[in-house]
């Protein structure tokens, strides 16, 4: 059931934590594009609570039926190879929520993000928590988490990344850090003071605002 403008809507503690932190970021009544809309929620979300102009991308049909049926626009694409179609800065943000990960080339893909949006959107876990590297450390496995959920050999996550790796990648294409976010294991926000080596340690998942 859709809200009246100007109410407010909540994500479930069931749903993923950083969809409300990329929320906040986006003002009302923006033109968003939503890269890997997976079920809708994110663009649900938005069109609720800031009346955005919304749009998406998502590769799986079952999804886009999800969307649909959820009365959102989202079509099916894959993000590796369809961006090119979309013009430059033809969107007030573009948002790619824990997909990145996922994706086959994550360097043209941002590259990609930063020239249709005038700003970027992204959220990804961290590979670098200290509850990955002790996993790694002690078991010698491929750590499985709340944020990382499958197993090595069942994963569509193909290239993690850390919070340090991110931030290097963003350096590479010149990408401006306007804000970033880092989520604790219980999806609570980490102090804006505390270092990069802190966020890459402590910080389960991260959500950065770009600009280029």
């Amino acid at each position: 059931m859709r809200q009246a403008k100007g109410e407010t809507m909540s994500v479930n503690h069931a749903q993923r934590v950083d969809l409300e932190v990329v929320a906040d970021l986006i003002p009302a009544q923006s033109r968003v594009l939503d890269v890997g809309s997976g079920d809708g929620l994110l663009l649900e979300l938005l069109q609720a609570t800031k009346q955005v102009d919304g749009r998406g991308m998502e590769l799986s049909q079952r999804g886009v039926n999800e969307c649909v049926a959820r009365g959102l626009s989202v079509i099916q694409g894959d993000a590796d190879k369809d961006l090119e179609f979309y013009p430059d800065k033809g969107f007030d943000f573009v948002v790619l929520s824990q997909t990145l990960q996922a994706t086959r080339n994550p360097k043209l893909v941002l590259d990609e993000l930063l020239r249709i949006g005038k700003h970027a959107i992204v959220s990804f876990p961290n590979f670098g928590h200290w509850r990955v590297r002790l996993s790694l450390f002690l078991d010698g496995r491929m750590p499985v988490t709340k944020d990382l959920p499958y197993s090595w050999y069942d994963t569509p996550n193909i290239h993690f990344c850390t919070i340090r790796d991110f931030v290097n990648l963003c350096d590479e294409l010149g990408a401006t850090v306007e804000k970033a976010t880092a989520l604790d294991a219980n999806g609570q926000k980490i102090g804006l003071s505390m270092p990069w080596w802190f966020w890459n340690f402590f910080g389960q998942q991260a959500v950065f605002l770009l600009k280029r």
